[in-house]
């Protein structure tokens, strides 16, 4: 149920020779899963190997829309060598960050998600904030949730959310049954301007967070930060030790 995004540890992921002590040291802290994302172009080769070597599985990989249109089967192929569930799109393309844009890349990817869908894989949107820009009554983000078809699950992000000014708890209620993966991380205030970081050390409520979490049936709560202010991997550490506690006092083990 815990796992960490790889984005987090993206300078340590480049060189091969570096790659099977980095999954095994996140075996030691007690993660069981792993999401793909910052892996360097020489190590990618021996992902899966190292993966399996380390006692991890693999989650979801974070894909870019570019990749995922003009290379499924390669997506798909390293998607099964590794283990995944889901593929995640991590942005829409700049040029569709309008209404009628988002309108289109929902569309496309849709289409995309039938596709994934027939291979046993299952298509997430990740947002940023940018998405929760609002265009009459519907933010980006909710368009792309709702004009897809088949529908797109949502991989919600509790930092960017409430960067936004969106509820994170809310926002995960409401996509009940379609937020898969949800990305942790938290919210503080350092000289007046917010910052990403670990579980426990900003100001989100976790409790109402992950309550929402079990209630949506979210099955990974991936631990993420963009620049950890720590070494990283002390950041997803601390933040382990920290998630694995909350679960635990709300009876919610893994």
């Amino acid at each position: 149920m815990i796992a960490v995004q790889l984005y987090t540890l993206r300078a340590q992921l480049q060189d091969p020779s570096r790659l099977g002590g980095v999954l095994g040291r996140l075996r030691e802290i007690g993660y069981r899963a792993v999401e793909v994302a910052g892996v360097g172009p020489d190590a990618i080769g021996r992902f899966g190997a190292e993966l399996r070597r380390a006692d991890l599985a693999a989650c979801a990989a974070h894909v870019g829309f570019d990749r995922l249109t003009a290379d499924l089967e390669g997506v798909v192929a390293e998607c099964k060598d590794w283990g995944c569930e889901h593929v995640v799109v991590p942005s829409a393309p700049e040029a569709d960050r309008s209404p009628e844009g988002y309108a289109r890349f929902a569309e496309k990817a849709g289409e995309l998600a039938g596709r994934l869908k027939a291979q046993g894989l299952g298509l997430a949107y990740h947002n940023h904030a940018y998405e929760l820009e609002r265009y009459g009554d519907q933010t980006g983000l909710e368009v792309i949730l709702s004009a897809s078809s088949p529908p797109l699950d949502a991989e919600l992000d509790t930092y960017w959310l409430q960067f936004g000014g969106a509820n994170p708890a809310t926002w995960i209620r409401r996509y009940k049954d379609r937020v898969p993966l949800v990305h942790l991380k938290d919210v503080a205030v350092v000289r007046g301007n917010p910052v990403d970081a670990e579980i426990g050390e900003g100001n989100l409520d976790w409790m109402e967070i992950l309550g929402a979490c079990r209630e949506a049936q979210t099955k990974w709560l991936v631990v993420e930060q963009d620049n950890p202010r720590r070494d990283p991997m002390e950041s997803v550490a601390i933040s382990y030790a920290r998630l694995a506690a909350l679960t635990a006092e709300l009876g919610w083990g893994g």
